[in-house]
């Protein structure tokens, strides 16, 4: 397996027809690590990867591996392995033959391509489909399939397009727990595509928030979880209640504030003063029905397992998103209440 310390990009651009696909992507990745690029449809996540694959020219920047240029090889002098989101596994072959295929084309002894193949079938769990088709297994079972054809390769990096989207809910949890442990017990350097924002907190060492080709954060899942840097990456994290608010004071690290018919105390991410037009970010499960709250109505109720879900809305028409344990009905006045620690303030 070819390694490297730390895999470079500087000021990647790419341009289609005159618009900006990607933006100045500077980023490192080291060694060993998982990283996902994270975001809405259209924002460049695929874009980056098939800039790093070498499937795209860079309009701009470049690629770096330790101190060897990168952006100038062809695809298959890179030496990475890919994972699509379609299977694009050969319908004619069986497992072991789809999987061994590269190995192959290497032209590799005899012995090791049927030691690695052995190998890679084992990892992904596969031992008794070996023989099979594709269009024998499940559609989780084709993804190992491509998963094992890109490790087998042992690639210094691995390179992921939305693998799980095609898989039922039940499967994707499967899967994402079993590349979690492929990366893990093979110490793999993994790039992960990913729109699905609890796929990428539960797999990434670290996440890349893109928006309209343009790096928004970066940081560990904690960070932007608990500390997203905007109200753009707030809204990808999970919190649902964003809402247009008016800074009424300032008591050192809380903010008093006024606004969509509500008054609140929050946490200022970055400098606000009396006045200004913020954005008050609270997650649903912060947002709680209790005394000395908001006055709301409860409009729709949805089982959730341990919790309900509550869409409700002020007097003044605002909808909130909350979390209850116990049923209201439709209809039902309640009061809601969170935490300053839990509301993030955006200027």
């Amino acid at each position: 397996m070819t390694t490297f310390q730390e895999l470079r990009l500087d000021g990647v651009r790419r341009r289609f027809g005159g618009k900006d696909a990607l933006t100045g992507l500077s980023l490192t990745i080291r060694r060993g690590e998982f990283i996902a690029l994270l975001g809405p449809s259209g924002c460049g996540k695929s874009t980056a990867l098939n800039c790093l694959a070498g499937l795209l020219p860079l309009t701009d920047g470049s690629i770096w591996q330790d101190g060897s240029r990168l952006d100038t090889l062809p695809p298959e002098r890179r030496g990475f392995g890919m994972v699509f989101q379609s299977y694009a596994l050969f319908p004619h072959l069986s497992v072991r033959k789809n999987i061994s295929f590269g190995l192959q084309m290497r032209r590799l002894p005899r012995d090791e391509v049927r030691r690695r193949t052995d190998e890679a079938i084992k990892l992904v769990r596969l031992e008794e489909h070996a023989r099979k088709l594709p269009g024998q297994l499940s559609g989780g079972q084709q993804q190992r399939v491509a998963i094992a054809r890109a490790v087998v390769l042992e690639p210094s990096l691995v390179l992921m397009d939305e693998p799980l989207s095609n898989l039922d809910a039940k499967l994707r949890l499967e899967m994402r727990t079993e590349i979690r442990r492929l990366h893990q017990s093979l110490g793999l350097t993994t790039v992960y595509v990913t729109h699905d924002q609890e796929e990428a907190l539960s797999l990434a060492d670290r996440l890349v928030v893109l928006r309209d080709g343009r790096v928004e954060q970066i940081g560990t899942p904690e960070e932007l979880h608990n500390r997203p840097a905007n109200a753009h990456v707030a809204d990808f994290m999970g919190y649902r209640n964003l809402l247009p608010m008016k800074v009424k004071a300032v008591h050192g690290d809380t903010v008093a504030l006024d606004g969509s018919g509500l008054t609140l105390e929050g946490t200022p991410v970055g400098p606000v003063a009396p006045g200004d037009d913020v954005v008050a970010g609270i997650r649903p499960e912060d947002l709680r029905a209790g005394p000395h709250g908001v006055p709301v109505t409860v409009e729709v109720v949805e089982y959730q397992g341990r919790e309900l879900a509550i869409e409700a809305r002020t007097a003044e028409g605002v909808a909130l998103f909350l979390r209850a344990t116990e049923r209201p009905s439709p209809g039902d006045r309640i009061t809601v209440t969170a935490d300053p620690s839990r509301v993030l303030v955006f200027p």
